[in-house]
């Protein structure tokens, strides 16, 4: 084959000419080499050429787990610079900085090198508050991925495992916030730490030494602010990010997830490969991220520790309150009745304190995590899963996910209760009676509407599929008869609706054998039979073949159609002119 020359004029060029392609440079040799030369003793190639052609779908959603991601990133960028000039110690001193009200003022160390950040340290308090909302956009942005991950099913098998690490994620999450808004040691954090020890002291039995080892002796003491140093920028840092590089394996490994659609099956992922293009587009949303949160930071005030001024017990005003995600345990606090404590055995239980404060968060994640086990189980489905659900056609689980929701939004709103009562001028004891009654109403209410709304979708997309699309088209028959022309929909619109699984509940069964003697596994099998028909008695089966056959040549269609072609026989150009047709 003859190669082409460049130079050559293009009517010189002939049938079955190759390009000569130019040689590599001396750079690209260089770097090919010191590749090559880790390769040979590393391996790396098989691993990361796997990783540049791993496919992911092209879908908005999936960027919610992204901005969790580059959060976290803006978070330990941030935290690197703060800790240059943070102090991590409760010694006292005098305040000699910039901020005039509080020149000469005693203070711990911690809150002074935190004012001196703020306001001596060019971009400090830019950097402070980039921190600050990028804390909270990591909260956000992972509690929206989990709930996009719940509703659409997508913790189902094989990704069980990946949903309980993003539930101990999300818990940490709280954990690493809690202790990051208390280094400053300002009055609003230092009343957030005498809350957390009167939490530990309400553990049964153990509270009072449990608080005594936290605090290395009696409240504050000068060990906490060290402690929870260690903790933020060094322990839980290392747990988040060996969870999130698990995360991120095990969504590598796994067939990623996607939304039913045009050529998507359970056993092909449509969507663009890491290189080039979703490597691209993933280094540009992080800039958008980052972008958005530095402006945020420098536009919108968050957490003026000087307003607040040193801790000190005294000044502790009702008003205050802790960031929004660890309000609702707040609210559960002020929700629980005073007759929950009790005095046993020489003990003071405090459970009415243990309950909110210790044993809320880990039962709710705890419950979280178990449950893609808990469906399987009741539903008995032991596939792999890789198409998501649309929410509607899981009318239950929806309906027990908004149900959550606002079980979660009625303690988040209790923690503001005396908020409520100041401007809303009404009684705190009634604000605090409808949040208890709240508490297990509401719930309730919300699964059961959800539920029917979920249910009233089912039908009108099989109402869609059976008999098209409403084009507004009025038809009028010889003998007076009006009748809307209705537009099939194209095959690609109508298997999105369809294509979804047929779930039924399992039958009851008598418990007894041939013989009449009774199984064992009985009682256990009657009851996953009637959470099975909690789940799916109420669900409508997506429409089959043969339905959509019947449902066109029915006698309703039928009618509809000879009324149109009797109609265009009858009238001619007018009546054609009326349905639209040529």
């Amino acid at each position: 084959m003859t190669t082409i020359d460049n130079a050559r004029p293009a009517d010189g060029l002939r049938a079955g000419d190759a390009r000569v392609t130019a040689p590599p440079s001396a750079g690209a040799k260089k770097l090919g080499g010191v590749v090559g030369w880790v390769d040979d003793r590393l391996g790396p190639a098989k691993g990361v050429n796997y990783l540049m052609k791993k496919v992911f779908p092209d879908h908005w959603s999936f960027m919610l787990g992204e901005i969790a991601m580059y959060s976290m990133i803006v978070c330990l960028l941030t935290g690197v610079f703060l800790t240059f000039w943070f102090v991590p110690s409760a010694g006292h001193t005098t305040y000699d900085g910039s901020y005039v009200p509080l020149q000469g003022v005693q203070m711990s160390e911690a809150y002074a090198s935190s004012l001196r950040i703020s306001f001596d340290i060019k971009g400090g308090l830019l950097i402070r508050q980039m921190h600050h909302w990028a804390a909270l956009m990591f909260i956000v942005a992972l509690s929206a991925h989990m709930l996009r991950v719940f509703f659409t099913g997508a913790f189902r098998k094989p990704r069980e495992l990946n949903w309980v690490v993003g539930c101990i994620l999300s818990m940490l999450a709280l954990v690493e916030g809690f202790a990051g808004y208390s280094l400053p040691d300002d009055l609003l954090s230092g009343t957030g730490l005498r809350a957390a020890e009167g939490f530990m002291q309400s553990a049964p039995v153990i509270g009072s030494y449990l608080a005594f080892m936290v605090f290395d002796g009696p409240f504050p003491g000068e060990a906490i602010i060290p402690r929870l140093f260690s903790v933020h920028v060094l322990l839980l840092p290392a747990i988040l990010i060996g969870l999130f590089t698990a995360h991120i394996v095990m969504v590598a490994v796994q067939k990623h997830t996607q939304f039913p659609g045009p050529g998507r099956t359970n056993n092909n992922v449509v969507g663009f490969p890491v290189m080039p293009v979703y490597a691209a587009k993933a280094g540009g949303f992080f800039f958008i991220v980052f972008g958005f949160l530095a402006v945020v930071a420098a536009l919108v005030q968050i957490n003026a520790i000087w307003v607040y001024g040193p801790y000190d017990p005294s000044p502790v005003t009702a008003g205050s309150q802790p960031d929004w995600y660890m309000g609702f345990a707040d609210g559960a606090l002020r929700l629980l009745p005073g007759w929950l404590e009790f005095h046993a055995f020489g003990y003071t239980l405090s459970l009415n304190v243990a309950i909110g404060a210790l044993g809320l968060i880990p039962v709710m994640y705890g419950a979280m995590a178990a449950y893609p086990f808990i469906e399987s189980w009741v539903t008995g489905d032991k596939r792999e899963h890789h198409l998501l659900d649309r929410p509607r056609n899981q009318a239950t689980r929806t309906g027990l996910g908004v149900a959550a929701l606002t079980f979660y939004g009625v303690l988040m709103f209790a923690a503001a209760n005396d908020i409520m009562a100041i401007k809303l001028h009404m009684s705190i004891n009634d604000i605090t009676y409808f949040f208890r009654a709240a508490t297990f109403v509401l719930p309730v209410v919300a699964f059961w509407v959800t539920r029917r709304i979920c249910l009233s979708l089912q039908r009108a997309d099989r109402n869609l599929v059976l008999h098209g699309r409403e084009t507004g088209r009025i038809v009028r028959t010889a003998e007076g008869k009006f009748f809307e022309a209705h537009e099939p929909l194209d095959e690609y619109t109508r298997w999105t609706l369809v294509q979804h699984d047929p779930q039924e509940p399992l039958q009851l069964t008598t418990g007894v054998d041939a013989h009449g003697v009774a199984s064992p596994a009985g009682g256990k099998r009657n009851l996953r039979a009637r959470l099975s028909r909690f789940y799916f008695q109420d669900n409508l089966l997506p429409v089959t073949p043969a339905e959509l056959a019947a449902a066109h040549h029915d006698g309703h269609s039928t009618e509809h159609l000879e009324a149109i072609e009797a109609a265009e026989e009858s009238y001619g150009e007018e009546t054609a002119g009326i349905t639209g047709r040529p």
